[in-house]
């Protein structure tokens, strides 16, 4: 390919003085786990958000574990969840014992689908399947929690969702892997729901150079529990540990790497509008394409830019002739992949999330896109469509 699918060459070289700067501050201290970078991080991680607590972590799926472990999930319980994801949002229900009840999601924003969580929750209070798709074993399930998806870097119905968790006491988990930058109602990612998960896969909005994530709340005992949890369970002491934890540190390296890139954030996620501004404005002149809709309220971080057609594979051959990368999120929805086969889903039980998975795709998007590098994108596709 000709054209990255997402250009971490070029935002290296418009920081570079900067990361390696804090790279070989890191080598010269030698504190290589949990070093002063990672509380400088945490700090600012937090000031960003408008969150009291930010616990940097060694990846995205351990930032969505911790928050689950700290709510005691487990065996018996029922989480909520999107299956128009990466396996990591209901894997880690699972990890833990846990059972993972997949809702649709809306048509319009690709997020979890509020009334059809609504019509989920009663329906395993009550044991009706007949209300709405629910796994087997349904009966002995305790509905505990709900981890709404903000998909490509939409919010998800946050006032709703809330409002259904409070009415059921259950906790709302942020997967906010593909949101961090995102806002909602004025409120950034990361301050919505009870805690927020992030990713800083190297793919991500803000990513490092290697995995890392974080978890957010405004909650200071469910923050000292996260800590505790991601450093084996310690307590007081380092060798007095006080539960079974996991090593979720992140490494100093990673945050001196975040540092500089969490400074630029702000500019970025202005490019990374004006690039989808831009695919929106020729695309949305071409016969057949769905978009994805951002609510009134909302801003899109931008993680992919994804759209609909039915000739999608006619699309992607010439963007691949062209030496132009396409990638498809998600082909195969979670609820009839093999890993999750003994929940008994049927693929017609998410209609629209297979509906999806049928014509989505995603173009180049990175905030160090050209506009001409825009133009070319939709030139070719224009060419497919005239």
């Amino acid at each position: 390919m000709t054209m990255p699918f997402i250009d971490l060459k070029a935002q290296f070289r418009a920081l570079e003085s900067d990361i390696r700067a804090r790279m070989d501050a890191v080598l010269e201290h030698g504190q290589f786990i949990m070093g002063p970078e990672v509380r400088e991080l945490e700090e600012k991680l937090a000031g960003f958000a408008g969150v009291k607590n930010a616990i940097a972590c060694s990846s995205g799926t351990d930032a969505l574990l911790l928050a689950l472990m700290a709510h005691g999930v487990g065996p018996g319980d029922a989480v909520f969840t999107t299956p128009f994801t990466f396996i990591a949002t209901a894997e880690v229900i699972s990890l833990l014992g846990a059972t993972p009840v997949y809702v649709d999601v809306d048509p319009e924003t690709f997020n979890i689908n509020p009334e059809a969580l609504n019509l989920a929750v009663r329906a395993v209070k009550m044991g009706d399947a007949g209300k709405h798709p629910l796994p087997n074993g349904v009966d002995k399930l305790t509905p505990k929690g709900i981890i709404p998806v903000d998909i490509f870097g939409v919010p998800a119905e946050y006032d709703a969702i809330m409002e259904l968790a409070e009415s059921h006491g259950l906790f709302v988990l942020q997967d906010g892997a593909q949101s961090f930058g995102s806002e909602y109602n004025g409120v950034r990612a990361g301050a919505l729901g009870h805690v927020s998960a992030t990713s800083f896969f190297p793919a991500k909005p803000l990513g490092c150079y290697g995995d890392g994530g974080a978890v957010f709340t405004d909650d200071d005992e469910m923050a000292e529990l996260m800590r505790s949890l991601m450093i084996h369970g310690m307590g007081s002491h380092r060798y007095d540990n006080d539960r079974i934890g996991i090593n979720g540190r992140l490494d100093s390296l990673q945050a001196a790497v975040l540092l500089p890139k969490l400074a630029a954030f702000p500019g970025e996620l202005d490019q990374r509008q004006r690039v989808a501004d831009r695919y929106t404005g020729q695309l949305s002149k071409l016969p057949g394409f769905t978009f994805q809709k951002v609510p009134d309220g909302c801003r899109s971080a931008w993680a992919q830019y994804s759209i609909l057609h039915e000739r999608r594979e006619e699309i992607q051959a010439a963007l691949k002739e062209a030496g132009i990368p396409s990638v498809i999120y998600y082909p195969k929805p979670l609820h009839i992949q093999t890993a999750f086969a003994e929940l008994g889903y049927a693929a017609e039980d998410m209609p629209v999330s297979m509906r999806l998975a049928e014509s989505i795709f995603s173009l180049p998007m990175h905030p160090y896109m050209t506009d001409e590098q825009v133009d070319e994108v939709c030139g070719v596709i224009a060419g497919v469509l005239a």
